[in-house]
């Protein structure tokens, strides 16, 4: 590469260290080459023959549509036999294949074309039973074959949808389903990761992650906002876990989301998009895409245009910034694949007969496979349970807490209402405090499941419940019963005892009793407090009020 007054890049180097592969390559860097860089390309965005919106009263409506790269979840990547870990030592997953050495060549992994087959399934796709393998081409230092093998003539699947659940002003009782096209998913191998030190103007390359099989699923631009967004992909991120084609965790990668924006007014073409670029995290996609529609509306209402560009996003700053400038049509050189021949998957009519099962894709038999999506295991929670919709929602939503309830459900006698209380009030609202999964709550269900069969046999009152809950969470091994017995919280059952107390806590609140009997019975409620504290919670607050008021009353 020739080297000009801007600033001289140095070919890469590839060498070897304690028996991995590492390719660097080394900036020099001209002061002023980031400014002028920045000028130019600016002068040149400008110069672009464009039309000017005019300004009008009525309201811009954003536009969004996805590209989400789901990781499959194999023990193997998608053309070789090196495994996938997260956050293995750097370029300790590295095949001949996936570091492009001559004479290598792909070999197709069954697991990833069936993970594909059944998340299109489950999307409501149609399955092509045969599909490409083309390369797109483009020169990143982590992509060492200078190509990528995708799939971008005939994909694997089209023409499916995803229906999803959206909370009107962030409300569970208010909610509303919409479904958004899926234009289509296909196989491709993903790229290594470049790890940048300015410090030392150097890039290090790490091939671990080269190759690892992907399905990139297309969306329509059917969503209007970033809240659409991420409940859309947050569903798609349940039913892939559900699935088990991919673990779907987006802060290790597994999940990554490219969002394509535009504005326009009713009635009016599209407008000119932006694609924003590898979000990992739902709650970003929904700031960025906030972001990007507030950005572009400010820059029409101007009298500005909006240039065909990639942006990244700042999650510190909550903007989102220029990347790269997409005017110009980009040349991937897309071509067939020759070390791969069609892709066929078949059908019980299609199959061969006397075919190995090990060599074939049996659409239906994957169909079989199955598993219960989350939109069913909602309504099967509504209709076996007597619980609420925007509960099943919460169930099935939080990782292993649908689970939980059933456990307890089924270890108590408990109304299922009461047992949806404990658990998203009290378990749930603990676990997010303390940044715990569900898996890791020191609360086991059989534990959950007798505290409420302690209280629904009237052996302890409801604030002495929650006090031995306080005491399970602390994970002391005893269990709730051993707790009630060791704290002497059982409830008291002696209404004698029960009178005196409540003549005793009348006598010292005279004011408040001539209150009461002045028409004010909510203060009833003090003195039933003042009661429990001095019992400790062991009595039954209904019969605590019955007494007070034939007391006071």
């Amino acid at each position: 590469m020739a080297a000009s007054s801007a600033g001289v890049c140095t070919a890469c180097t590839i060498f070897r260290l304690s028996g991995r592969y590492w390719f660097l390559r080394t900036f020099s860097y001209n002061n002023n080459f980031s400014s002028r860089n920045v000028q130019t390309t600016t002068l040149h965005c400008q110069s672009q023959p464009q039309t000017k919106r005019k300004t009008d009263p009525r309201k811009w409506v954003g536009v969004v549509g996805l590209e989400i790269h789901a990781q499959i979840h194999s023990n193997a990547k998608l053309f070789s036999e090196s495994g996938v870990h997260f956050a293995a030592p750097p370029n300790s997953l590295v095949s001949y294949f996936d570091a492009s050495l001559p004479g290598t060549l792909p070999v197709l992994n069954r697991r990833c074309v069936e993970a594909a087959v059944m998340t299109s399934l489950a999307l409501n796709c149609t399955i092509n039973k045969k599909s490409l393998f083309d390369r797109k081409h483009y020169f990143y230092a982590d992509l060492p074959a200078g190509y990528q093998i995708t799939q971008q003539r005939l994909p694997i699947a089209v023409a499916g949808s995803l229906t999803y659940n959206l909370l009107v002003r962030q409300k569970w009782n208010q909610v509303v389903t919409k479904t958004v096209r899926i234009k289509q998913i296909q196989l491709e191998q993903d790229s290594g990761k470049s790890l940048h030190d300015d410090t030392r103007s150097q890039t290090l390359i790490d091939l671990n992650r080269a190759g690892v099989g992907l399905m990139e699923v297309v969306m329509e631009p059917d969503m209007c906002c970033g809240e659409e967004a991420a409940a859309a992909v947050r569903e798609l991120q349940l039913i892939l876990q559900a699935l088990g084609t991919c673990q779907g965790n987006m802060a290790e990668g597994q999940l990554r989301v490219d969002a394509n924006v535009s504005v326009h007014q009713p009635g009016e073409p599209l407008g000119v998009r932006t694609e924003v670029k590898n979000i990992n995290s739902a709650r970003f996609l929904a700031r960025a895409i906030d972001y990007e529609i507030q950005r572009q509306t400010d820059v029409l209402e101007s009298g500005g245009w909006i240039l065909n560009e990639t942006r990244s996003f700042d999650y510190k700053s909550g903007r989102t910034t220029p990347m790269r400038d997409k005017e110009g049509l980009q040349d991937y050189r897309f071509m067939p694949e020759p070390n791969l021949p069609p892709l066929i998957v078949y059908d019980n009519k299609t199959v061969p007969a006397h075919a190995d099962p090990q060599q074939v894709v049996n659409i239906d038999q994957i169909r079989e496979r199955l598993p219960e999506l989350p939109n069913v295991r909602r309504s099967r929670l509504v209709e076996q349970y007597g619980i609420l919709p925007e509960h099943s929602f919460t169930l099935v939503n939080e990782d292993g807490l649908m689970e939980y309830f059933v456990s307890v459900a089924r270890e108590t006698k408990a109304e299922p209402r009461k047992i949806i209380g404990w658990i998203i009030k009290d378990l749930l609202g603990l676990l997010k405090q303390h940044s715990l999964n569900v898996s890791q709550s020191p609360i086991s269900p059989m534990s959950m499941a007798e505290l409420l069969n302690l209280l629904e046999a009237g052996t302890v009152s409801s604030s002495a419940a929650k006090q031995v809950f306080q005491e399970l969470w602390k994970g002391a091994g005893s269990s709730a019963s051993q707790i009630v017995q060791k704290l002497d919280l059982g409830l008291l059952q002696d209404r004698s005892t029960l009178e005196q107390i409540c003549r005793t806590v009348i006598d010292s609140h005279q004011e408040e009793v001539r209150a009461i009997r002045g028409g004010n019975k909510k203060v009833l409620n003090k003195l039933i407090g003042l009661v429990q504290r001095e019992l400790k919670g062991r009595a039954d607050p209904v019969q605590v009020k019955t007494i007070l008021e034939e007391k006071t009353l």
